[in-house]
């Protein structure tokens, strides 16, 4: 900063402790971010874009479920400072007792942040938070700050929120994640963010608390990717079920075969993740039914504005919506094993006592 400049930024802070004890905020460059409070404990505070940790950045999170929970805790873990809503208050127990504070809405997350992190659950939601006038995110952050939605959204709202943002003075990212809840407890998460890279860059000491972040492109590129994700394991869900159900009705050790199979050119994601609890019955959710019929119900509105025809990804919507009409929709996505078991009606569950550790 230039002599001259410093010179009378602290005459100005000097000035301030002859004042009543209100508050006052200095914006100036966009590189360099003042806050300026007066009062019993006046102080200056600087954040260089280049230098985002714990005692220059103050973090807000919203939405505390399956994944969020454990996203928020590595933040804390590291030492930030975390300001946090959700619908639930029970669901952010175990952030409070780790030092995070609860507040009631979206708006007072951000009046108390410079950085604020959304993951819920259906874009109305994501609209809700972020954007309503009177208690979403964007109307209490200041300026300069930065919002981060990480909710699988739809494309046009992401570049909706990035507008928003740019006109209230702010920043907005979307970056949705793949890696389901083992990768958010193990901070492994794949994370696709659009919007500006620079502030991607700038960021990058939060996302690696998180996973790895791929930039790609403007806003709303991020959730394009995320889509493009979700059409690959919808697919590849239904081949793991429909795998197991043919290994079963051949006769076969089902364990035995997931680990022929993994290490071969059938192995993938979904089946680490997943193989081991269908076998186990283990149907609780990593990532839920209803969220993922969601998701690909984006993806086909998406492949219609494309003129696109994708028929794996129509079935594996149509059969996930099968679970949702049996009651299924709040189990894991590798609940996709029970519409299958229907189709053909025969089921796993006696493999399941014989099942040890894959």
């Amino acid at each position: 900063m230039p002599h001259n400049i410093s010179s009378s930024v602290h005459k100005f802070v000097r000035l301030l402790h002859l004042l009543p004890h209100h508050h006052y905020h200095c914006h100036c460059a966009p590189q360099t971010i003042f806050t300026i409070s007066a009062g019993t404990s006046t102080h200056l505070r600087r954040t260089m874009a280049t230098a985002v940790n714990p005692s220059n950045t103050r973090l807000g999170w919203i939405g505390t479920g399956v994944m969020g929970r454990s996203m928020c805790a590595h933040l804390i873990n590291a030492g930030y400072t975390l300001t946090v809503f959700t619908r639930t208050p029970s669901k952010a127990q175990e952030l409070i007792s780790m030092g995070a504070h609860w507040v009631d809405t979206p708006k007072a997350v951000a009046s108390q942040s410079d950085v604020v992190f959304s993951i819920v659950g259906y874009p109305s939601d994501v609209r809700q938070v972020i954007l309503d006038s009177n208690s979403g995110a964007l109307s209490g952050l200041r300026q300069g700050g930065v919002i981060i939605d990480m909710t699988t959204s739809e494309p046009s709202l992401a570049v909706e929120i990035y507008s928003a943002a740019s006109a209230a003075g702010c920043s907005a990212i979307d970056a949705p994640v793949s890696g389901g809840d083992r990768g958010a407890r193990n901070a492994a998460l794949s994370i696709f963010a659009g919007g500006e890279e620079s502030i991607v860059q700038r960021l990058n000491p939060l996302f690696n608390l998180l996973g790895k972040v791929y930039y790609m492109g403007a806003a709303g590129k991020g959730q394009f990717t995320k889509l493009g994700n979700q059409v690959v394991i919808a697919s590849s869900m239904v081949g793991l079920c429909e795998g197991l159900i043919f290994a079963h009705k051949a006769g076969l050790d089902l364990s035995l075969f997931l680990n022929a199979i993994s290490t071969g050119a059938a192995g993938s994601k979904s089946l680490d993740l997943y193989g081991s609890r269908i076998l186990n019955r283990d149907l609780e959710p990593g990532f839920y039914v209803n969220h993922f019929v969601k998701d690909l119900g984006i993806c086909l509105r998406e492949c219609q504005n494309m003129g696109l025809a994708l028929p794996g990804l129509a079935l594996a919507q149509q059969l996930y919506l099968s679970l949702k009409a049996h009651g299924e929709g709040d189990l894991g996505t590798q609940a996709l094993i029970l519409a299958l078991e229907r189709i053909n009606n025969l089921s796993l569950q006696s493999e399941a006592s014989a099942v040890g550790k894959l």
